[in-house]
């Protein structure tokens, strides 16, 4: 299966990587940024381009790691016509696709990613979804031979699955931001609160999360919350944010 790659990203780098891995034929990644297209092509063994009119039409499989808003820009002016295309999003309905091409999907691995750190793809959850049978079983083989959790997801359920992720991903790090950010005040290191990040982790993984809630919102400690809200007064988001989750904290476990 020959795949251009349009993306060069961080989920673009770390798929391109674990396909290339298995022995994946990408022949050609394509995106705006040259620098980052010729380092991520140099990686992959293939071609790159800037170019929409240099983009390879002979390829069985185009992967759309972009952004969102860039799919209908750039598949405009890609006449794909009959191959398999697929975007990466947890968002996007694949009916999208369908202005593009007769053959199309979504390829979602679940997972935050990030260019510096290596990411062990056999862990992953990878939620495919497709147009016909046909396809989806191209999908599914493909995923395969990178991860050992594929998923059928459709639109809708992917949609929802990506709002739970960004309560458990981007909120939680934002939140691990204001803490930092809280310790800096007093001249404290952030390290002091990996233990705790670890350990909070790790009893997710092993219970579910509501059993191992702590804290005084689950108590109703009110004088310890009174004393952190206070101590917030220099930061009103940070102390709406506070009293807002402390509120549905013990809302949740007090009902």
């Amino acid at each position: 299966m020959r795949i251009v790659l349009f993306g060069t990203g961080n989920l673009a780098t770390r798929l391109g990587i674990a396909l290339r891995a298995q022995n994946a034929e990408i022949v050609q990644v394509f995106g705006r940024s040259k620098e980052a297209g010729l380092l991520l092509s140099g990686m992959l063994g293939c071609a790159f381009t800037s170019l929409k009119s240099e983009i390879r039409l002979d390829a069985d499989l185009f992967i759309l790691a972009i952004s969102e808003g860039a799919i209908i820009e750039i598949l405009a002016e890609v006449p794909i016509a009959n191959q398999l295309v697929v975007h990466t999003s947890g968002s996007l309905d694949i009916g999208l696709l369908s202005a593009f091409s007769r053959n199309y999907g979504a390829f979602y691995p679940l997972q935050t990613f990030s260019k510096q750190k290596p990411v062990d793809f056999s862990t992953v959850p990878i939620c495919i979804e497709a147009n016909s049978q046909e396809n989806l079983a191209k999908l599914e083989m493909l995923a395969k031979t990178i991860s050992g959790k594929v998923f059928h997801v459709n639109s809708e359920k992917r949609r929802q699955l990506h709002l739970a992720a960004v309560f458990v991903c981007n909120f939680v790090n934002h939140l691990y931001t204001i803490g930092e950010e809280l310790l800096s005040e007093q001249h404290l290191d952030f390290d002091l609160l990996k233990s705790l990040i670890r350990e909070t982790a790790d009893k997710v993984i092993q219970f579910p999360p509501h059993l191992v809630q702590t804290g005084p919102a689950v108590r109703g400690v009110q004088h310890i919350l009174d004393q952190h809200e206070k101590m917030l007064e220099s930061h009103p988001e940070w102390q709406k944010l506070y009293n807002l989750l402390s509120t549905d904290i013990h809302h949740s476990h007090n009902t």
